[in-house]
């Protein structure tokens, strides 16, 4: 089993074969986490460094826990810690990391873009980490994991991705990827928040919260990347709450039982109330568990390996 590039750099154009066949490869290697030495040698052979120009807690962990489990030798490179705080370009820094024969770069850098800037310079396989506010592929493979598991099937499942739109490279890829699944797309925030014309990528808008949950099976809940924008888009935290914040109470308006995601880091009470993160209707902390999953067979099926069949016995 091989997907149909050798690297993930994002989900737009990626092939609803390649995407099935990460989720399904993504099912064997949760098994394998359960086991009591939740470990298999299918990247012994397989260096990969994970190079972080922003900094990064569940993502970075996530992936390091994936290739170690995975048997591969790991590399962590920080920029904050590297030549480039001296001034070293992103192509110098790339050519001294392809001397080192590294087999594998999973990349997270600010610049949307940088992950293919990386393939034109070097031979490794190249594993998009986030890149700005562009894209971060793995993340939206396991959100879409994890709504396979709640509800069978993505077909004419309606998924709405509420609040910060505009600067988040999760709903840019979880909407290529749902869109490709067969999914119905929705977003939801104020009109600041979401991109002009997106509408042309075949989702619907709102800018209503209630109107949105009405509509909708299940939501990804965003957080408001303040770090991100240039300048205030809304008028308070506390407004932002108010109208687009996912309280209990808002959800019992809503016509059904709707699945909660969120992408992480979480900030309580803004985007969402702690009695919904951490109510019957939240699969956040699964999110995290399919992470790790989803990046296993990432790596296993861009980096190549032993037979699947072999590995999971």
């Amino acid at each position: 089993m091989a997907l149909q590039s050798n690297h993930l750099l994002g989900l737009e154009g990626t092939p609803r074969e390649d995407i099935q066949a990460i989720l399904d490869s993504a099912i064997s290697f949760k098994e394998i986490l359960e086991r009591p030495i939740p470990k298999v040698p299918t990247l012994r052979h397989v260096t990969v460094v994970n190079a972080f120009f922003e900094n990064s807690t569940r993502t970075r962990i996530s992936f390091e826990l994936a290739q170690k489990r995975l048997s591969a030798d790991v590399v962590n490179f920080s920029a904050s810690t590297s030549s480039v705080s001296k001034g070293e370009t992103l192509i110098d820094t790339i050519r001294n990391l392809e001397a080192m024969k590294i087999d594998v770069v999973v990349m997270r850098h600010p610049m949307p873009g940088a992950p293919v800037i990386l393939t034109k310079y070097c031979s490794s396989k190249v594993i998009n980490a986030g890149d700005g506010p562009h894209e971060h592929p793995t993340q939206a493979l396991l959100d879409m994991m994890t709504l396979r598991e709640a509800f069978g099937s993505f077909e004419n499942l309606n998924v709405t991705l509420i609040g910060d739109i505009a600067h988040s490279r999760v709903a840019l890829s979880n909407i290529y990827g749902l869109l490709t699944m067969g999914a119905n797309v929705a977003v939801c925030g104020p009109p600041t928040l979401i991109p002009r014309n997106i509408e042309s990528l075949g989702v619907k808008v709102y800018h209503d919260a209630d109107e949105a949950l009405a509509h909708s099976d299940c939501i990804n809940v965003l957080r408001i990347q303040l770090e991100r924008q240039k300048s205030g888009l809304f008028p308070s935290i506390r407004e932002y709450h108010s109208f687009f914040g996912i309280t209990r109470s808002r959800l019992l308006k809503a016509s059904k039982d709707l699945v909660i995601l969120h992408p992480g880091p979480m900030n309580r009470g803004v985007e969402i109330d702690s009695d919904v993160a951490d109510g019957p209707q939240s699969v956040i902390l699964q999110q995290v568990t399919n992470g790790v999953a989803i990046r296993m067979a990432v790596l296993f099926l861009i980096a190549g390996g032993e037979r699947e069949d072999e590995l999971v016995n």
